[in-house]
């Protein structure tokens, strides 16, 4: 799939996914491994069972976690009217009645939680745990809500500079293909790689870029091939002949060392007369 991002049309966000996918996956995983962590946690000291118990024989007691207190009850009809409240059904549980008699269990249980699935907190009602309540909403406002504003975020400051995405990432996939995908010779071909390259550019926009790398000291002034000045020309730029103070500088300490060499020549050659 990667192939396809050489074409501009696909290419655009596809740079946006990896350029987001590179930002925040530092960010990213932390946080929700510190997000799962903490709920993991606080799931597994509220629902897991406090005494203990055998998943081969009943024991009734007064722990509402308890997988035996858990499991699902059927009533029997003696007929199509009355009811024996004597007799019940009672489904036998397993490891998977209670989801959070373990730390490792209750990770899981939540990692499922975050894609949606609420089938591990089932067996508990929510009227007489608000604790449990309270939980499932801010786990689902830390997850849902803020970590999408954050992704909605990152997306639209992404796609102001998609254009520039899109060309880095065509210049990263060339060199991939000139460096793995190409003989030697092929790379010597002039057709191919041709000792230099034209590229079309809006003048306006070259201009504003020119004048902003100028702005921001990464243009030279003071210095500037005859390319640049021709180039300047072109944009009606005007050239600073100015002299910075690094130059003077440059040229002070020049004109310093030599003046210390001439001097020590005339000493030696006074040496030498004497």
């Amino acid at each position: 799939m990667s192939f396809f991002r050489v074409f501009k049309y696909y290419e655009t966000y596809y740079a946006i996914v990896i350029r987001i996918a590179k930002r925040v996956m530092f960010f990213f995983t932390n946080f929700i491994m510190v997000i799962l962590i903490s709920f993991s946690y606080a799931f597994y000291t509220i629902l897991s069972p406090k005494m203990n118990y055998p998943l081969d024989e009943r024991i009734v007691n007064d722990d509402p976690n308890n997988p035996w207190n858990l499991s699902p009850n059927y009533q029997v009809f003696v007929n199509n009217t009355s009811v024996n409240s004597n007799l019940f059904i009672l489904q036998k549980p397993d490891e998977n009645t209670n989801m959070f008699t373990t730390f490792a269990t209750s990770f899981f249980a939540t990692c499922l939680l975050l894609t949606g699935d609420t089938s591990s907190f089932s067996n508990w009602t929510y009227e007489e745990n608000p604790t449990l309540m309270i939980l499932m909403i801010l786990f689902a406002f830390f997850m849902a809500i803020y970590i999408l504003n954050v992704f909605i975020a990152l997306f639209s400051e992404a796609t102001k500079d998609r254009d520039d995405s899109f060309l880095i990432t065509r210049a990263e996939f060339l060199a991939e293909v000139e460096l793995f995908y190409l003989l030697p010779f092929q790379r010597r071909w002039n057709d191919w790689f041709p000792e230099m390259i034209y590229y079309c550019a809006n003048i306006n926009e070259t201009r504003k870029k020119v004048k902003e790398m100028i702005d921001k000291g990464e243009w030279n002034t003071n210095k500037i091939s005859e390319s640049r000045k021709k180039l300047m020309e072109k944009l009606n730029i005007p050239l600073e002949n100015e002299i910075s103070l690094q130059d003077i500088l440059e040229e002070i300490q020049a004109m310093k060392n030599s003046s210390q060499n001439m001097l020590a020549e005339m000493q030696e050659i006074k040496k030498r007369l004497q």
